[in-house]
């Protein structure tokens, strides 16, 4: 792999998130020459500022199709990785049209730019496990599955599907390739967002109160953050290495005896991470949510060669010994890089 990105141009938007900052950090260690753009942090803590990655860095909104533009011309991008988003779906409801602006226009603009791009080898576009038409079965979903999503979130994130797809046979015929990779919900050190379950309990065990939550029986396909990055890595490298068999929209999901419940995540971390347990059911009113959203990565395993490396408990614990360290004023940086080089060495674990 480091043979592969070595001194390859990238250009990852929502670099300054959860998830693009982990990819940022990989992406460095790996050798690639990284070009950020995103809106500044969102929150204080936050792990792009824990990191101090060095890099070319762009602070503006995907929604400027002026910026954007400028700043893939500038960058001349070989790969592109696009991770910016409004990512919760409780702020989906709050304001359902910046929702799709960024998500869909964003995400319309951020192509559009690519068309200009003369050394572009290939495109990946993040969006999410929810971009299926969930009826509630509980059956893993595949690739081929129809699209849909009820909430503001879920449905915007397939619009952007919908979009690539268009993009993919209208300007990119002919290549470079364009693919869409949809993954679980993730996990790991360095979330501090609102409204996620991670770190809802990190500020509640700090507060030594239990964390509240609205549906702690739903179904979730929990696993760590290196895992879909993993995958996204081998994907990209795919689709410039054999773009004409790699797969262009694929799921990444742990497995199964890692789906489970928010209340059992929340157990499992709380013990980990303060040596006890903590929670409450929410009583309030809350939109609506699915009660059980799984994936099948069957495809990844088959055309990519991937498979999860962690299972449900090591990947709480990574996550609760990450947060520990932050707390005992560890260089995050340093360890982080120590849980990317220790991930890169395990071997999948079984199903």
């Amino acid at each position: 792999m480091h043979e592969f990105w070595k001194g390859r141009r990238v250009f990852l938007t929502g670099h300054t998130g959860f998830k693009g900052a982990w990819m940022q950090l990989w992406l460095q260690l790996l050798g690639a020459k990284v070009t950020g753009y995103a809106l500044a942090p969102p929150a204080t803590p936050n792990l792009a500022t824990l990191l101090a990655q060095r890099s070319e860095s762009y602070l503006a909104d995907i929604r400027d199709i002026n910026k954007i533009s400028e700043a893939l011309e500038a960058a001349d991008p070989q790969i592109v990785i696009h991770m910016a988003a409004q990512a919760l779906v409780k702020e989906s409801y709050r304001d359902p049209l910046a929702t799709y602006a960024t998500n869909v226009m964003g995400t319309a603009n951020l192509l559009q730019g690519c068309r200009a791009l003369r050394h572009l080898e290939c495109v990946l576009i993040v969006t999410s496990d929810k971009v299926y038409e969930n009826e509630g079965g509980g059956r893993p979903f595949v690739e081929e599955d129809r699209l849909g999503g009820h909430d503001p979130y879920s449905n915007s994130k397939a619009c952007a599907e919908l979009l690539t797809a268009s993009f993919r046979d209208s300007f990119f015929p002919q290549g470079p390739p364009v693919a869409t990779v949809r993954a679980g919900n993730v996990i790991g050190g360095g979330d501090w967002s609102q409204d996620r379950l991670i770190p809802d309990c990190v500020r509640a065990l700090q507060r030594n109160e239990p964390v509240s939550l609205r549906y702690p029986d739903a179904v979730r396909p929990w696993q760590h953050v290196l895992e879909p990055l993993s995958g996204y890595l081998a994907l990209a490298q795919a689709l410039v290495r054999s773009p004409q068999s790699a797969p262009r929209a694929v799921n990444f999901g742990p497995n199964p005896s890692s789906f489970c419940t928010v209340r059992e995540v929340v157990e499992a971390f709380s013990a980990r991470f303060a040596g006890r347990p903590g929670w409450r059911r929410d009583a309030g009113s809350h939109s609506p949510e699915a009660a059980a959203l799984t994936l099948s990565s069957a495809l990844a395993s088959s055309a990519l060669g991937w498979s999860p490396r962690l299972s449900i408990d090591k990947s709480l614990a990574w996550t609760a010994e990450w947060y520990r360290a932050h707390a005992a004023g560890e260089n995050m940086k340093e360890y982080s890089e120590m849980q990317i080089a220790l991930y890169a060495s395990l071997q999948p674990v079984s199903s």
